[in-house]
């Protein structure tokens, strides 16, 4: 049972005589879905706080983060390539039966806890923009269904390509306010020393750098990026593997190099407006304070107009907040397709696993929010990016496993530097998860019972 059979296949690849720009070309895509993941609303509810509490202290956090998502993600598509599998469905056919229900049942819940920061993160900027109600816009956001279903009429590549707008958006939208609006302009060098002196000056910092990690590094997208690969027509001589093995990995590092550019861009935003200061006047005269419990995201879009002397900062911000949120999205509901069918061999109609996954995020939302106001947004999507954390074990592992093996993987299994860094990067996030446990799961009982 293939994953994602509409797009299986679907674009060609060139003749191995073509250059390398026509092979550029028909590979580029797949890491670009995956890399949406990446710089998704969670990441902004992480990187501001990171930025306006501690500076460009956990900016070494986020480089870290993007090379080691750049050693998975590319592991994942060599998966792929090489298999003809997904990593959901490698699972299902070389593991135990028993262990199938358990793996399913973890990857649905990263992509519900990814997918409650996408519904936060929409919801935020419908509410910014339009004036909409918080918990009226989270409801709207169940609707946004119907743009991945009539854009799946029209192929990958027009998945692909409205993916890649939405991309341009973001990276617009922080070009601008880093490098235009002379307000917003960093000092490179503090930044380039804060990246060569990492630690954590701070106890509560590795709670935030979990966090920043779980943004970073996504489980269900290393199961998404191992199918999205097949949406090549591969060949499986010699010649033609070693190539999209090539291809995929060029695809990978660029993807993951522009991901990582916006989410430092973030940070940066956030360091260089709001840190060291505790409180801004916004027209009207309201006193927006600041603190390490501040609703980072909204606090932003407040202030940033008053602080730089210019609505477009606050606008600009906006827009790109949607379109983090929509392009997230569409990956999001693609991830829940491929761990579905490959673990369960369940295939439900898009747009009915679409409103299963988005109701299963709204829910909470919905009760919180309705609870305790909109005040707990930062909090929500700080706490889904721990979760995401916390379950990434369960979806590294089983990738480094088959990877590993000569059996599986035959002459293409990782070399020793995929295999060096990438079981380095399952080791290091394992062990910064256990770290933090007991910090993590306090935090999350505070935001469930308003602590």
């Amino acid at each position: 049972m293939r994953s994602l059979e509409g797009i299986h296949g679907t674009v060609a690849v060139p003749r191995p005589t073509a250059g390398f720009w026509q092979h550029w070309r028909a590979f580029a895509g797949p890491a670009l879905l995956v890399s949406v993941g990446y710089m998704d609303p969670g990441n902004w509810g992480t990187d501001l706080q990171a930025g306006a509490t501690y500076k460009y202290d956990l900016l070494w956090v986020v480089a870290l983060a993007s090379i080691m998502a750049i050693f998975m993600q590319v592991i994942a598509a060599r998966l792929g390539v090489v298999t003809g599998k997904d990593l959901a469905q490698c699972c299902r056919d070389w593991y135990p039966a028993w262990m199938r229900w358990p793996q399913w049942l973890l990857s649905e819940v990263a992509i519900g806890a990814c997918d409650l920061a996408e519904v936060l993160g929409s919801a935020v900027a419908l509410n910014l923009l339009f004036h909409i109600p918080l918990l009226w816009a989270v409801i709207i956001t169940a609707f946004d269904v119907l743009a991945l279903l009539w854009l799946q009429r029209y192929g990958m590549r027009a998945i692909e390509a409205v993916i890649l707008l939405l991309v341009l958006t973001i990276a617009f939208c922080y070009f601008i306010e880093i490098f235009i609006l002379p307000q917003t302009r960093p000092a490179f060098g503090e930044i380039g020393r804060a990246m060569l002196s990492p630690g954590f000056r701070h106890p509560s910092m590795l709670y935030l750098a979990i966090g920043i990690i779980g943004a970073t590094v996504m489980p269900h997208n290393l199961y998404l990026h191992s199918a999205l690969v097949q949406s090549r027509r591969l060949q499986q001589d010699h010649a033609s593997v070693k190539r999209a093995i090539q291809f995929n990995t060029i695809d990978s590092t660029a993807a993951l190099a522009i991901a990582f550019l916006v989410n430092a861009a973030i940070l940066v935003l956030a360091a260089t407006v709001f840190y060291g200061r505790t409180y801004v006047a916004v027209p009207g005269g309201q006193i927006v304070k600041f603190s390490a419990d501040s609703d980072w995201i909204r606090v932003a879009y407040l202030t940033l107009a008053p602080l730089l002397g210019t609505a477009i900062g606050s606008t600009l911000f906006a827009v790109a907040l949607l379109a983090s949120g929509q392009s997230s999205t569409i990956t999001g509901t693609l991830a829940g397709q491929v761990v579905m069918e490959g673990f369960m061999h369940w295939r439900l109609q898009a747009w009915v696993r679409r409103l299963i996954t988005r109701s299963l995020a709204i829910l909470p939302a919905i009760l919180i929010i309705g609870a305790r106001g909109d005040s707990s947004v930062t909090e929500l999507l700080t706490l889904s990016q721990v979760v995401l954390a916390l379950q990434l074990p369960f979806a590294m592992f089983p990738l480094l496993h088959f990877t590993s093996s000569r059996a599986r993987m035959g002459e293409w299994r990782n070399g020793w530097f995929l295999l060096a860094a990438g079981w380095a990067t399952a080791l290091l996030i394992t062990a910064m998860d256990v770290w933090g446990l007991p910090e993590s799961l306090g935090a999350a009982w505070q935001v469930v019972t308003g602590g």
